[in-house]
Protein backbone atom coordinates (compact mmCIF):
# COMPACT_ATOMS: atom_id res chain seq x y z
CA UNK A 1 0.00 0.00 0.00
CA UNK A 2 1.21 3.44 -1.03
CA UNK A 3 -0.41 4.99 0.11
CA UNK A 4 -8.78 31.16 4.29
CA UNK A 5 -10.53 32.27 6.08
CA UNK A 6 -8.49 34.79 8.61
CA UNK A 7 -10.50 36.27 12.03
CA UNK A 8 -7.55 37.57 13.49
CA UNK A 9 -3.79 36.11 13.79
CA UNK A 10 -4.44 37.32 18.17
CA UNK A 11 -7.71 35.45 18.22
CA UNK A 12 -6.60 32.14 15.92
CA UNK A 13 -3.56 32.05 18.31
CA UNK A 14 -5.27 31.58 21.50
CA UNK A 15 -7.59 29.08 19.64
CA UNK A 16 -4.82 26.99 18.87
CA UNK A 17 -3.24 26.71 22.43
CA UNK A 18 -6.80 25.83 23.80
CA UNK A 19 -6.96 22.03 25.39
CA UNK A 20 -10.90 22.34 26.90
CA UNK A 21 -12.85 19.31 26.66
CA UNK A 22 -15.45 20.80 24.89
CA UNK A 23 -14.08 23.45 22.72
CA UNK A 24 -16.51 26.35 24.76
CA UNK A 25 -14.45 29.01 24.29
CA UNK A 26 -16.34 31.71 23.65
CA UNK A 27 -17.22 31.95 27.39
CA UNK A 28 -14.16 32.18 28.48
CA UNK A 29 -13.00 34.72 26.41
CA UNK A 30 -15.61 37.84 27.09
CA UNK A 31 -13.36 40.56 25.15
CA UNK A 32 -13.24 38.42 21.86
CA UNK A 33 -16.47 37.24 22.44
CA UNK A 34 -17.66 41.28 22.31
CA UNK A 35 -16.43 41.39 18.38
CA UNK A 36 -17.29 37.68 16.89
CA UNK A 37 -20.09 35.35 17.77
CA UNK A 38 -19.24 31.95 17.92
CA UNK A 39 -21.30 28.51 17.67
CA UNK A 40 -19.99 25.16 18.16
CA UNK A 41 -20.78 21.35 16.61
CA UNK A 42 -19.99 18.30 16.08
CA UNK A 43 -19.60 15.64 13.22
CA UNK A 44 -19.17 12.14 12.79
CA UNK A 45 -16.30 10.66 11.44
CA UNK A 46 -15.83 7.45 9.86
CA UNK A 47 -12.95 5.05 10.58
CA UNK A 48 -11.62 1.86 9.52
CA UNK A 49 -8.33 -0.39 9.82
CA UNK A 50 -6.14 -0.62 6.70
CA UNK A 51 -2.90 -2.85 6.22
CA UNK A 52 0.50 -1.49 6.36
CA UNK A 53 1.63 -3.49 3.50
CA UNK A 54 5.50 -1.89 4.60
CA UNK A 55 6.53 1.09 5.28
CA UNK A 56 10.20 3.06 5.15
CA UNK A 57 12.92 1.43 6.73
CA UNK A 58 14.82 3.81 8.31
CA UNK A 59 15.09 4.31 12.13
CA UNK A 60 17.56 5.47 14.86
CA UNK A 61 17.56 2.20 16.46
CA UNK A 62 17.97 -1.84 14.93
CA UNK A 63 15.28 -4.34 16.16
CA UNK A 64 15.42 -8.13 16.29
CA UNK A 65 13.25 -11.05 17.18
CA UNK A 66 10.17 -12.68 16.64
CA UNK A 67 7.00 -12.65 19.01
CA UNK A 68 3.44 -13.93 18.74
CA UNK A 69 1.01 -10.75 20.16
CA UNK A 70 -1.12 -12.55 22.95
CA UNK A 71 -4.00 -10.60 22.26
CA UNK A 72 -4.50 -10.70 18.19
CA UNK A 73 -2.24 -13.53 18.26
CA UNK A 74 -0.58 -12.23 15.38
CA UNK A 75 3.49 -13.16 14.68
CA UNK A 76 6.40 -10.40 13.61
CA UNK A 77 9.55 -11.07 13.36
CA UNK A 78 12.12 -8.25 12.79
CA UNK A 79 15.90 -8.70 11.14
CA UNK A 80 18.50 -6.68 10.01
CA UNK A 81 21.30 -5.39 7.64
CA UNK A 82 23.93 -2.98 9.06
CA UNK A 83 27.31 -1.38 7.78
CA UNK A 84 30.03 -0.13 10.04
CA UNK A 85 30.85 3.23 10.83
CA UNK A 86 35.06 4.59 10.83
CA UNK A 87 35.51 7.33 13.08
CA UNK A 88 37.03 10.34 11.63
CA UNK A 89 40.97 10.04 11.46
CA UNK A 90 40.71 6.36 12.34
CA UNK A 91 44.22 4.87 12.67
CA UNK A 92 45.89 2.17 13.96
CA UNK A 93 49.43 1.14 15.63
CA UNK A 94 52.80 0.45 13.83
CA UNK A 95 52.81 -2.54 12.11
CA UNK A 96 56.20 -3.62 13.24
CA UNK A 97 54.71 -2.80 16.99
CA UNK A 98 52.02 -6.31 16.98
CA UNK A 99 52.94 -9.71 18.49
CA UNK A 100 50.18 -11.67 17.08
CA UNK A 101 51.89 -13.39 14.31
CA UNK A 102 51.70 -16.29 11.88
CA UNK A 103 54.66 -17.39 9.85
CA UNK A 104 55.81 -13.95 10.27
CA UNK A 105 52.29 -12.17 8.87
CA UNK A 106 50.22 -9.85 11.38
CA UNK A 107 47.46 -11.95 13.20
CA UNK A 108 44.26 -10.93 15.23
CA UNK A 109 43.98 -13.03 18.39
CA UNK A 110 40.14 -13.34 17.62
CA UNK A 111 37.11 -11.33 16.55
CA UNK A 112 33.72 -11.06 17.18
CA UNK A 113 30.34 -9.17 16.42
CA UNK A 114 28.39 -8.11 19.59
CA UNK A 115 24.68 -6.81 19.77
CA UNK A 116 23.48 -4.88 22.60
CA UNK A 117 19.88 -5.09 23.46
CA UNK A 118 17.46 -3.53 25.67
CA UNK A 119 13.62 -2.85 26.17
CA UNK A 120 12.35 -6.33 25.68
CA UNK A 121 8.65 -6.11 24.48
CA UNK A 122 7.76 -8.77 26.62
CA UNK A 123 9.93 -7.93 29.37
CA UNK A 124 9.81 -11.73 31.45
CA UNK A 125 10.57 -13.48 28.17
CA UNK A 126 14.50 -13.12 29.51
CA UNK A 127 15.15 -16.74 28.71
CA UNK A 128 13.55 -17.81 25.67
CA UNK A 129 15.76 -20.01 23.15
CA UNK A 130 16.54 -18.11 20.69
CA UNK A 131 18.36 -19.18 16.73
CA UNK A 132 20.14 -16.40 14.76
CA UNK A 133 22.15 -16.30 11.54
CA UNK A 134 24.69 -13.59 10.30
CA UNK A 135 25.69 -13.29 6.81
CA UNK A 136 27.85 -11.45 5.04
CA UNK A 137 26.77 -8.97 2.26
CA UNK A 138 28.44 -9.08 -0.97
CA UNK A 139 28.27 -5.77 -2.43
CA UNK A 140 26.87 -2.81 -0.58
CA UNK A 141 23.39 -1.84 -0.46
CA UNK A 142 23.23 1.80 -1.85
CA UNK A 143 22.69 4.75 0.04
CA UNK A 144 21.11 6.19 -3.05
CA UNK A 145 18.01 3.75 -3.08
CA UNK A 146 14.66 4.01 -0.82
CA UNK A 147 14.38 1.04 1.19
CA UNK A 148 11.55 -0.40 2.76
CA UNK A 149 10.35 -3.01 5.39
CA UNK A 150 9.86 -5.70 3.02
CA UNK A 151 13.21 -5.55 1.60
CA UNK A 152 15.06 -8.64 1.95
CA UNK A 153 19.02 -8.28 0.89
CA UNK A 154 18.44 -12.42 0.17
CA UNK A 155 16.23 -11.99 -2.92
CA UNK A 156 18.26 -8.76 -4.37
CA UNK A 157 21.26 -11.07 -4.59
CA UNK A 158 23.41 -8.89 -1.70
CA UNK A 159 24.55 -12.43 0.25
CA UNK A 160 27.65 -13.45 -0.69
CA UNK A 161 27.81 -16.82 -2.26
CA UNK A 162 30.26 -18.75 0.31
CA UNK A 163 30.82 -15.34 2.59
CA UNK A 164 31.29 -15.73 6.21
CA UNK A 165 28.23 -17.31 7.71
CA UNK A 166 28.02 -17.98 11.63
CA UNK A 167 24.73 -19.32 13.81
CA UNK A 168 24.08 -18.56 17.36
CA UNK A 169 22.21 -19.62 19.89
CA UNK A 170 21.08 -17.13 22.68
CA UNK A 171 18.90 -16.21 25.15
CA UNK A 172 17.73 -12.38 26.41
CA UNK A 173 19.88 -12.92 29.56
CA UNK A 174 23.10 -15.26 29.51
CA UNK A 175 23.36 -16.90 32.40
CA UNK A 176 26.93 -17.76 31.58
CA UNK A 177 27.91 -14.23 32.46
CA UNK A 178 28.17 -13.54 36.36
CA UNK A 179 25.54 -12.04 38.37
CA UNK A 180 27.76 -9.68 39.34
CA UNK A 181 29.22 -8.77 35.94
CA UNK A 182 25.43 -8.43 34.98
CA UNK A 183 24.23 -6.05 37.56
CA UNK A 184 26.79 -3.40 37.27
CA UNK A 185 25.62 -0.55 36.13
CA UNK A 186 25.72 0.32 31.98
CA UNK A 187 25.90 -3.85 31.62
CA UNK A 188 23.84 -4.20 28.30
CA UNK A 189 22.53 -8.00 27.85
CA UNK A 190 24.51 -8.95 24.64
CA UNK A 191 24.63 -11.46 21.96
CA UNK A 192 28.27 -12.28 21.58
CA UNK A 193 28.82 -13.84 17.66
CA UNK A 194 32.46 -15.19 17.53
CA UNK A 195 34.00 -14.74 14.30
CA UNK A 196 37.35 -16.67 15.02
CA UNK A 197 37.02 -19.81 12.02
CA UNK A 198 39.33 -19.23 8.94
CA UNK A 199 38.15 -16.50 6.54
CA UNK A 200 38.41 -16.76 2.71
CA UNK A 201 38.14 -12.88 1.21
CA UNK A 202 36.42 -12.06 -2.51
CA UNK A 203 40.04 -13.08 -4.14
CA UNK A 204 40.32 -16.65 -3.18
CA UNK A 205 43.04 -15.53 0.43
CA UNK A 206 42.38 -17.34 3.35
CA UNK A 207 42.74 -15.65 7.01
CA UNK A 208 43.02 -17.71 10.14
CA UNK A 209 40.06 -15.69 11.39
CA UNK A 210 38.07 -12.26 10.06
CA UNK A 211 39.77 -10.32 12.36
CA UNK A 212 43.39 -10.54 10.67
CA UNK A 213 41.28 -10.02 7.02
CA UNK A 214 40.40 -6.39 8.64
CA UNK A 215 43.99 -5.57 10.04
CA UNK A 216 45.97 -6.92 6.77
CA UNK A 217 43.42 -4.94 4.63
CA UNK A 218 44.89 -2.15 6.39
CA UNK A 219 48.70 -2.05 6.12
CA UNK A 220 48.00 -3.25 2.69
CA UNK A 221 45.48 -0.53 1.66
CA UNK A 222 45.46 2.22 4.02
CA UNK A 223 43.41 4.16 1.64
CA UNK A 224 40.44 1.65 2.10
CA UNK A 225 40.15 3.05 6.17
CA UNK A 226 39.96 6.98 5.18
CA UNK A 227 36.68 7.30 5.45
CA UNK A 228 33.14 4.83 5.93
CA UNK A 229 32.55 4.92 2.69
CA UNK A 230 36.14 3.42 1.31
CA UNK A 231 35.72 0.91 4.02
CA UNK A 232 32.07 -0.35 2.93
CA UNK A 233 33.23 -0.17 -0.40
CA UNK A 234 36.57 -2.33 -0.22
CA UNK A 235 36.86 -3.83 2.94
CA UNK A 236 33.40 -4.64 4.71
CA UNK A 237 29.76 -4.18 2.58
CA UNK A 238 27.78 -5.25 5.76
CA UNK A 239 25.99 -8.17 7.71
CA UNK A 240 22.79 -9.27 7.80
CA UNK A 241 21.32 -10.47 11.04
CA UNK A 242 17.96 -13.00 10.66
CA UNK A 243 15.99 -15.16 13.00
CA UNK A 244 16.03 -18.49 11.89
CA UNK A 245 14.43 -20.38 15.19
CA UNK A 246 12.51 -19.73 18.14
CA UNK A 247 10.26 -17.26 19.03
CA UNK A 248 8.82 -14.96 22.33
CA UNK A 249 12.43 -12.58 22.36
CA UNK A 250 12.43 -9.66 20.43
CA UNK A 251 14.24 -6.05 21.62
CA UNK A 252 15.82 -3.10 20.36
CA UNK A 253 19.67 -3.19 19.53
CA UNK A 254 20.87 0.40 20.56
CA UNK A 255 24.12 -0.58 19.55
CA UNK A 256 26.35 -3.07 17.51
CA UNK A 257 30.37 -3.28 17.23
CA UNK A 258 32.58 -5.09 15.59
CA UNK A 259 35.91 -6.22 17.69
CA UNK A 260 39.33 -7.02 16.53
CA UNK A 261 41.69 -8.27 18.91
CA UNK A 262 45.48 -8.18 18.89
CA UNK A 263 48.28 -8.14 21.20
CA UNK A 264 51.15 -5.41 20.78
CA UNK A 265 54.51 -4.09 22.93
CA UNK A 266 55.09 -0.59 23.82
CA UNK A 267 58.02 0.66 25.96
CA UNK A 268 59.00 -2.76 26.32
CA UNK A 269 55.50 -4.06 27.80
CA UNK A 270 53.28 -6.43 26.06
CA UNK A 271 49.33 -6.07 26.47
CA UNK A 272 45.94 -6.63 24.42
CA UNK A 273 44.66 -4.27 22.45
CA UNK A 274 41.58 -3.62 20.71
CA UNK A 275 40.06 -2.14 17.32
CA UNK A 276 36.11 -1.23 17.21
CA UNK A 277 34.04 -0.57 14.86
CA UNK A 278 29.82 0.37 15.56
CA UNK A 279 27.16 0.09 13.20
CA UNK A 280 25.32 2.52 13.57
CA UNK A 281 23.03 5.36 12.38
CA UNK A 282 25.97 6.99 10.69
CA UNK A 283 25.78 4.03 7.99
CA UNK A 284 23.24 2.71 6.27
CA UNK A 285 20.95 0.16 8.54
CA UNK A 286 17.71 -1.50 7.56
CA UNK A 287 15.40 -3.02 9.06
CA UNK A 288 12.96 -6.70 7.22
CA UNK A 289 9.57 -7.00 9.04
CA UNK A 290 7.67 -10.09 8.38
CA UNK A 291 4.16 -10.04 9.12
CA UNK A 292 1.23 -12.92 9.50
CA UNK A 293 -0.14 -11.25 6.06
CA UNK A 294 -3.39 -13.33 6.47
CA UNK A 295 -4.15 -12.62 10.42
CA UNK A 296 -3.57 -8.78 9.85
CA UNK A 297 -6.47 -8.76 7.33
CA UNK A 298 -8.31 -10.44 9.75
CA UNK A 299 -7.76 -8.19 11.88
CA UNK A 300 -8.74 -5.13 9.29
CA UNK A 301 -11.88 -6.76 8.59
CA UNK A 302 -12.54 -6.67 11.92
CA UNK A 303 -15.39 -3.39 11.67
CA UNK A 304 -16.66 -3.54 15.56
CA UNK A 305 -13.25 -1.56 16.15
CA UNK A 306 -9.89 -0.09 14.69
CA UNK A 307 -6.27 -1.37 15.25
CA UNK A 308 -3.22 0.15 15.10
CA UNK A 309 -0.07 -2.18 15.13
CA UNK A 310 3.23 -1.69 14.78
CA UNK A 311 6.04 -2.56 13.15
CA UNK A 312 4.45 -2.31 9.39
CA UNK A 313 1.16 -3.92 10.49
CA UNK A 314 -1.93 -1.78 11.14
CA UNK A 315 -2.84 2.04 10.67
CA UNK A 316 -6.11 3.12 11.13
CA UNK A 317 -7.85 5.36 8.01
CA UNK A 318 -9.89 8.03 9.18
CA UNK A 319 -12.36 10.38 6.71
CA UNK A 320 -12.95 14.14 7.66
CA UNK A 321 -16.64 15.02 7.09
CA UNK A 322 -14.82 18.16 5.29
CA UNK A 323 -17.65 18.89 3.37
CA UNK A 324 -20.02 18.78 6.18
CA UNK A 325 -18.01 21.03 7.78
CA UNK A 326 -17.43 23.74 5.43
CA UNK A 327 -21.06 23.32 3.89
CA UNK A 328 -23.63 26.32 4.83
CA UNK A 329 -20.66 28.71 6.57
CA UNK A 330 -18.97 30.36 4.02
CA UNK A 331 -19.28 33.78 6.04
CA UNK A 332 -17.59 31.47 9.23
CA UNK A 333 -14.27 30.74 10.03
CA UNK A 334 -13.67 28.00 11.11
CA UNK A 335 -11.44 28.51 14.00
CA UNK A 336 -10.89 25.03 16.03
CA UNK A 337 -11.15 21.36 14.92
CA UNK A 338 -10.37 19.09 17.69
CA UNK A 339 -10.79 14.94 17.38
CA UNK A 340 -10.43 12.36 19.95
CA UNK A 341 -9.71 8.68 19.73
CA UNK A 342 -10.26 6.52 22.20
CA UNK A 343 -8.27 3.43 23.28
CA UNK A 344 -10.22 0.37 24.18
CA UNK A 345 -8.73 -2.03 27.02
CA UNK A 346 -7.09 -5.53 25.95
CA UNK A 347 -9.54 -8.13 25.96
CA UNK A 348 -6.90 -10.46 27.73
CA UNK A 349 -5.77 -8.92 30.82
CA UNK A 350 -1.83 -10.67 30.70
CA UNK A 351 0.99 -9.33 31.94
CA UNK A 352 2.25 -10.70 28.02
CA UNK A 353 0.10 -7.64 27.01
CA UNK A 354 1.56 -5.35 24.53
CA UNK A 355 2.27 -1.65 24.70
CA UNK A 356 0.40 0.71 23.15
CA UNK A 357 2.61 3.26 20.57
CA UNK A 358 3.34 6.70 22.42
CA UNK A 359 3.06 8.64 19.47
CA UNK A 360 0.59 8.71 16.49
CA UNK A 361 0.73 11.16 13.64
CA UNK A 362 -2.14 11.89 11.61
CA UNK A 363 -0.71 12.21 8.40
CA UNK A 364 -2.86 13.16 4.78
CA UNK A 365 -3.24 9.93 3.31
CA UNK A 366 -2.41 11.15 -0.17
CA UNK A 367 0.75 12.36 1.42
CA UNK A 368 1.78 9.48 3.61
CA UNK A 369 4.73 7.92 1.76
CA UNK A 370 6.21 11.60 0.60
CA UNK A 371 6.10 12.44 4.25
CA UNK A 372 8.53 9.90 5.49
CA UNK A 373 10.49 9.44 2.31
CA UNK A 374 11.40 13.13 2.59
CA UNK A 375 12.12 13.71 6.31
CA UNK A 376 8.90 16.09 6.84
CA UNK A 377 7.90 17.19 10.11
CA UNK A 378 4.60 18.15 11.46
CA UNK A 379 3.76 21.45 10.20
CA UNK A 380 0.31 22.18 11.20
CA UNK A 381 -1.39 21.67 7.86
CA UNK A 382 -0.39 18.21 6.37
CA UNK A 383 0.39 16.41 9.71
CA UNK A 384 0.04 16.52 13.52
CA UNK A 385 1.33 14.78 16.20
CA UNK A 386 0.13 13.50 19.50
CA UNK A 387 0.76 11.30 22.51
CA UNK A 388 -0.85 8.66 24.42
CA UNK A 389 -3.03 10.33 27.01
CA UNK A 390 -2.59 8.11 30.31
CA UNK A 391 -5.36 10.14 32.12
CA UNK A 392 -8.16 9.67 29.86
CA UNK A 393 -6.45 6.66 27.28
CA UNK A 394 -6.95 9.00 24.67
CA UNK A 395 -4.52 10.14 21.57
CA UNK A 396 -6.31 13.49 21.03
CA UNK A 397 -5.53 16.21 18.51
CA UNK A 398 -6.25 19.37 19.81
CA UNK A 399 -6.50 21.74 16.47
CA UNK A 400 -6.67 20.37 13.30
CA UNK A 401 -8.63 23.09 11.05
CA UNK A 402 -5.75 24.76 9.16
CA UNK A 403 -5.78 20.81 7.35
CA UNK A 404 -9.94 20.74 6.70
CA UNK A 405 -9.28 24.22 5.59
CA UNK A 406 -6.77 22.99 3.39
CA UNK A 407 -8.67 20.07 1.53
CA UNK A 408 -11.62 22.30 1.29
CA UNK A 409 -9.91 24.79 -0.72
CA UNK A 410 -7.63 21.86 -2.62
CA UNK A 411 -11.43 20.48 -3.63
CA UNK A 412 -12.50 24.25 -4.70
CA UNK A 413 -9.49 24.54 -6.87
CA UNK A 414 -9.58 21.43 -8.06
CA UNK A 415 -13.24 21.24 -9.18
CA UNK A 416 -12.48 24.43 -11.32
CA UNK A 417 -10.40 22.27 -14.00
CA UNK A 418 -11.77 19.14 -13.73
CA UNK A 419 -15.16 18.29 -12.91
CA UNK A 420 -14.44 14.72 -12.08
CA UNK A 421 -11.42 15.81 -9.42
CA UNK A 422 -13.41 14.00 -6.77
CA UNK A 423 -13.81 10.79 -8.37
CA UNK A 424 -9.98 10.95 -9.71
CA UNK A 425 -8.56 11.70 -5.86
CA UNK A 426 -10.64 9.93 -3.29
CA UNK A 427 -8.01 10.16 -0.81
CA UNK A 428 -8.51 13.39 -0.75
CA UNK A 429 -10.26 13.94 3.00
CA UNK A 430 -8.55 10.78 4.54
CA UNK A 431 -5.81 10.93 6.73
CA UNK A 432 -3.41 7.96 8.53
CA UNK A 433 -2.65 7.24 12.01
CA UNK A 434 0.72 6.08 12.26
CA UNK A 435 2.47 4.80 15.10
CA UNK A 436 5.74 6.59 14.75
CA UNK A 437 9.15 7.62 16.92
CA UNK A 438 10.09 11.46 17.33
CA UNK A 439 13.77 11.56 17.60
CA UNK A 440 14.78 15.22 19.46
CA UNK A 441 17.88 17.12 20.07
CA UNK A 442 18.73 19.14 22.92
CA UNK A 443 19.83 22.49 21.04
CA UNK A 444 22.25 23.15 23.70
CA UNK A 445 23.86 19.81 24.39
CA UNK A 446 23.62 18.27 21.46
CA UNK A 447 22.25 15.32 23.05
CA UNK A 448 19.20 13.20 21.96
CA UNK A 449 15.51 12.98 23.55
CA UNK A 450 14.20 15.28 25.46
CA UNK A 451 15.00 17.96 27.62
CA UNK A 452 14.01 22.00 27.41
CA UNK A 453 15.16 23.33 24.50
CA UNK A 454 14.86 20.11 22.44
CA UNK A 455 13.72 20.41 18.96
CA UNK A 456 12.82 17.90 16.63
CA UNK A 457 14.88 16.43 13.60
CA UNK A 458 13.37 13.44 12.55
CA UNK A 459 10.03 11.20 12.60
CA UNK A 460 10.15 7.57 11.51
CA UNK A 461 8.17 5.12 11.62
CA UNK A 462 7.35 3.20 15.00
CA UNK A 463 9.58 -0.41 14.31
CA UNK A 464 8.86 -1.40 18.01
CA UNK A 465 6.40 -3.90 19.29
CA UNK A 466 2.93 -2.04 19.96
CA UNK A 467 -0.62 -2.44 19.51
CA UNK A 468 -3.99 -0.67 20.20
CA UNK A 469 -7.03 -0.98 19.16
CA UNK A 470 -9.36 2.20 18.89
CA UNK A 471 -12.97 2.91 19.64
CA UNK A 472 -14.55 2.88 15.62
CA UNK A 473 -14.87 0.82 12.63
CA UNK A 474 -18.02 0.22 10.72
CA UNK A 475 -20.24 -1.50 13.10
CA UNK A 476 -18.95 0.27 16.24
CA UNK A 477 -20.83 -0.65 18.70
CA UNK A 478 -19.19 2.39 21.47
CA UNK A 479 -19.98 6.13 21.40
CA UNK A 480 -19.33 7.20 17.37
CA UNK A 481 -16.42 9.16 16.78
CA UNK A 482 -16.83 13.02 16.31
CA UNK A 483 -15.01 15.85 15.52
CA UNK A 484 -16.16 19.08 17.31
CA UNK A 485 -15.48 22.37 15.95
CA UNK A 486 -15.97 26.16 16.45
CA UNK A 487 -16.55 28.73 14.25
CA UNK A 488 -16.88 32.45 14.11
CA UNK A 489 -18.14 35.56 12.33
CA UNK A 490 -18.12 39.11 13.58
CA UNK A 491 -21.11 40.15 14.90
CA UNK A 492 -22.85 43.07 13.31
CA UNK A 493 -23.28 46.14 15.19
Amino acid sequence: MKLKILAGTAITAILLSCEQESLNIGNSLTNVSDILEMTETNYEVQTRTIVADSVLSRCPTCYFGKIKDPETGTYVTTDFMTQFHLLEGFTLVDQDSIVSRIDGEIVADSCEITLYMQDLALPQDTLTAMKMRLRELSVPASEDNIYYSNFDPSQMGLIRNGGLQQSKMFTYSDLTVSDSLRNTTGYYNNIRILLNKPYTDKQGKTYNNYGTYVLRQYYAHPEYFSDSYQFIQNVCPGFFFEITDGQGFHSDIPEISLRVNYTMTSSDSIFKNTVTLAGTKEVLQTLRITNDKERLQELANDQSCTYIKSPAGLFTEVTLPVDEIISGHDNDSLLAAKISFQRLNNEQLSKQSLSAPTTLLMVSKDSLYYFFENRRLTDGKMAFSTTLSSGDNTYTFNNISTMISNMASVKREGLKSDPNWEANHPDWNKVVLVPVQVVQVNTSSGSYYGGSGSTTTNIDHDMSISSTRLVGGGNNPNDPVKIYVVYSKFRNN
